[in-house]
């Protein structure tokens, strides 16, 4: 069975300012603090509530399952919609005040399992706002200024990660106590990291949508409003995916294995370098947690800078061939961190991972919105999530064998993801999408 895919004439698009291309990303700021907050907090909550090591993978499990059930299908539905507040808006608004519930109540986890039940919820939520927030996108640009549009949004990215992994210690730099805990047994620091998360996901996506009303786009004709629609027309755009798309579905591959590989193990593998532990017990553990935090916001904030400074590399290289080489640089950085024991000159590998996530945040969607209908952007970003979800399902049920085999040893995880990274950027060059103006 197939639904009717015929579409109105594309709607041209006039070139926008920089500044408007600011004010209608500034939402996705928010989205993307709460996936910093995860990122750089969610492996030592479950380490403080009890979990072992090498069950870390399955109780992150919560991302790729709600992504591959629910972002097509959300891409799908905000393809059809038709509202006085717009086609995309509706979605990322529900899905940026669902987050915020999820960031307040998820330091008060009594036990291993409330945490995880909260990281599915949360991680719903924000699949319910990321894929029409990245159509959005596309639907407001046009072809010329797709990949610039990306880039911003990955400057964002990094620019909120950046504040997501360094509140835990700017609160000490302030003078509150490292070793303090709440009623649950979790640093205080990291409960109040998340209330701030709370707050700049609704506070952040409300000023786009104040700033920013959306265009009119080309949409889906005689296209029913329906849940059983929306799964015809997620099997129908597998069936008909770009080639381009294909290739980028291997690249994706390697690139988010590795860097699920990284988030997941990067505070242990420190923890076991400096300190010679991975004990949550131990006073030194939340050195090393912190230290985490530190390397992570500083990469992030080289991939804030860099999501402007590659914008004029663009016409000349291409999205493909920058994406090649921030990978290549990203993995080199994530393999050489086990063997450093000096803080200070962890740094310098952060600066290659910060252009690999500059570039993983930008370039792959740049390079996609090249290759697909405009009418159907929803459901092919949302397909396209997918391809960050199976490999974080291949991660979770192959890095638990992996860990024993690789002595139980953290650092050895870290080498893995870095190698895993270096594939994807060659896997880059495969990839070939159609031009568009410059």
């Amino acid at each position: 069975m197939t639904t009717d895919h015929r579409i109105t004439r594309e709607v041209p698009r006039r070139t926008l300012r920089l500044g408007q291309i600011l004010n209608m990303n500034v939402g996705f700021f928010g989205i993307q603090f709460g996936f910093g907050l995860q990122q750089g907090n969610m492996s030592p909550i479950y380490k403080y509530l009890g979990a072992d090591d090498a069950a870390l993978p399955v109780l992150w499990l919560a991302g790729p399952v709600t992504g591959l059930l629910i972002q097509p299908l959300i891409g799908a539905l905000s393809d059809r919609t038709t509202s006085r507040f717009g086609r995309r808006t509706p979605y990322f608004v529900i899905g940026a005040l669902l987050c915020s519930v999820c960031l307040f109540v998820m330091p008060n986890s009594g036990t291993l399992w409330m945490a995880a039940g909260l990281l599915w919820m949360l991680d719903a939520a924000a699949n319910v706002a990321m894929e029409p927030y990245r159509a959005f996108v596309n639907d407001m640009l046009n072809p010329a200024q797709r990949a610039a549009g990306y880039m911003v949004q990955s400057a964002f990215t990094g620019l909120s990660q950046t504040a997501a992994y360094l509140i835990p210690s700017f609160l000490i730099l302030m003078g509150m106590r490292a070793d303090r805990m709440n009623a649950h047994g979790l640093p205080s620091i990291v409960e109040i990291a998340f209330t701030v998360g709370g707050v700049v996901s609704v506070a952040s996506v409300a000023w786009s949508v104040y700033t920013t009303r959306e265009a009119p786009v080309a949409s889906l004709a005689n296209a029913p409003m329906s849940m059983r629609a929306a799964l015809v027309d997620v099997y129908d755009a597998v069936r008909d995916m770009p080639a381009a798309m294909r290739q980028l579905g291997a690249m994706m591959l390697f690139q988010w294995y590795a860097m699920f590989c990284y988030w997941q193990y990067v505070a242990l593998s420190l923890s076991r370098t400096l300190y010679g532990t991975t004990d949550a017990h131990d006073p030194h553990f939340l050195d090393a947690v912190l230290l985490s935090g530190r390397i992570g916001g500083f990469y992030n904030f080289i991939a804030f800078v860099a999501g402007f400074a590659l914008l004029p590399l663009l016409p000349k290289f291409g999205p493909a061939r920058l994406h090649t080489g921030a990978l290549l640089l990203g993995g080199l950085g994530i393999a050489v961190v086990p063997m450093i024991s000096n803080p200070w000159l962890l740094l310098v590998p952060m600066v290659g991972l910060g252009l690999a996530w500059a570039s993983m945040m930008g370039n792959p969607y740049a390079m996609l919105s090249a290759a697909i209908p405009q009418a159907r952007t929803g459901v092919y970003m949302g397909i396209f999530n997918t391809f960050i979800v199976i490999p974080m399902l291949v991660e979770v049920f192959s890095v638990r064998a992996l860990y024993r085999v690789l002595g139980n040893d953290p650092r050895h995880i870290l080498v893995l993801a870095g190698v895993a990274l270096c594939v994807a950027g060659l896997l880059a060059l495969r990839v070939r999408v159609p031009s568009v103006p410059a």
